[in-house]
């Protein structure tokens, strides 16, 4: 639509609706710091807030900017907000040209729970998951979120913002940890009750039999942390487990040698010649030909990585430049790597990321925001980079790797062995 304001200069404007819970979880306002962040006006039409805890809220609001592009602009940012034109279009699909590359022009996703409207009704997009594309196949009948990488020649790609809805989250409603902001991240929170609340939601995923994923990084084992996540494995309170060369290697060190990186775990010195076990540890198990021929064969009897294997949790040992070896099972290739840890989140609930930066930022970027995360490291900087994936359902805890493995086991009666 375009009018023209009381001062004679040309404007375009829309209508958007938003509804849900816009108020409490400060929708609305950012709604309204978008639109004049982005040099445009606003005015509100309707507005009418739940009076129950459980009451939506819904708003009709006319978003006017100097010209089609820069309102173009602003409709795109608000869309990520969960709020749409009155007036809905298709989504506009465009065949890609060639494969690997989108069409101009085309959605780049967010990890919130999204929708586009195909023949006049709405098609949720599987596996969504944020900066990919969104690929409909030609009969119209589903619509999924695709990596770049993957897009094929003459598939039909969404472009644009028209025809597309997200649901933004709202603040949770149940009384856990998860249900406040923590986005303020700081060593001297209440870690007991924070640790309460992860095993509360660990026990709940297993009763509604969804996965629990651990992303870990070698400073697990390092500070001891090893025994416990084993204890955690061998309880089934985890589904998959991701990690690098390091991780594995130095828990199958640990295993053969009582070190990590050639430091005594039971007593915390140095050992003698102790720097090269993780070099013997690799070869040891590169001569079984991989990590569970050396649990078959007895040489690899414990372990978070014996644990993996006798408990058939599937992991994904993703590689680096820096590796030593390495072990035959670190995938080498890195979109191999990817589409591997790709398969593993589906189905999904809840994310322990432990001690690990590059794994657990990887990891952030599959998860859908509807994924619970916690992020547990001794950096807060750290912490908060990984908090700030997801407002809503993310929290931080400033701690070492062990000290919080120890206190979570303890929070869900896992006995010593």
């Amino acid at each position: 639509m375009v009018y023209y304001s009381s001062k004679g200069a040309r404007m375009a404007s829309e209508i958007v609706h938003v509804s849900g819970h816009i108020i409490d979880s400060l929708i609305l306002p950012k709604i309204l710091d978008e639109i004049m962040d982005l040099n445009g006006s606003f005015e509100i039409l309707d507005l009418a807030i739940g009076k129950r805890k459980a009451d939506t809220s819904t708003a009709r609001l006319k978003v006017s900017a100097a010209s089609p592009n820069r309102l173009a602009s602003i409709l795109k940012r608000l869309a990520r907000l969960g709020a749409v034109p009155v007036t809905q279009k298709d989504a506009a699909l465009v065949p890609a040209c060639k494969p690997g590359v989108f069409p101009p022009g085309f959605y780049s996703t967010t990890n919130l729970p999204t929708a586009i409207r195909r023949g006049g009704r709405w098609l949720p997009v599987e596996r969504i998951e944020m900066d990919c594309g969104i690929v409909v196949d030609r009969r119209g009948g589903r619509a999924a979120c695709t990596p770049m990488v993957r897009v094929r020649r003459g598939q039909l790609v969404v472009c644009g913002t028209e025809g597309i809805r997200v649901t933004p989250l709202a603040r949770s409603r149940t009384q856990d940890v998860f249900s406040f902001m923590t986005s303020a991240v700081s060593s001297e929170k209440p870690k007991a009750q924070l640790i309460a609340g992860v095993a509360e939601a660990m026990r709940q995923m297993r009763r509604r039999r969804r996965k629990i994923l651990v992303v870990a990084g070698p400073a697990l084992i390092h500070t001891g942390g090893g025994p416990f996540l084993e204890r955690l494995i061998e309880a089934g309170f985890v589904q998959a487990l991701f990690g690098g060369n390091g991780l594995a290697t130095h828990d199958i060190e640990s295993a053969l040698f009582g070190t990590s990186l050639g430091v005594d775990l039971a007593r915390g010195v140095s050992t003698q010649d102790g720097h090269d076990h993780h070099m013997r540890a690799i070869n040891a198990i590169r001569d079984l030909g991989g990590i569970r021929q050396a649990v078959r064969r007895r040489i690899l009897k414990r372990g978070v990585m014996h644990a993996c294997v006798t408990r058939r949790v599937p992991f994904v040992l993703a590689g680096s430049v820096r590796d030593d070896g390495p072990l035959p099972d670190v995938l080498t290739d890195v979109m191999e790597a990817q589409e591997a840890m790709r398969r593993q989140v589906q189905g999904v609930g809840l994310a322990l990321m432990i001690s690990s930066t590059l794994h657990a930022i990887a990891t952030g970027n599959l998860l859908p925001a509807t994924v619970k995360t916690v992020c547990v490291d001794i950096n807060p900087a750290v912490v908060t980079k990984l908090s700030d994936r997801g407002t809503f359902q993310g929290i931080g805890i400033v701690s070492d790797a062990a000290s919080f493995l120890r206190e979570l086991c303890a929070a869900l009666r896992l006995s010593r062995r």
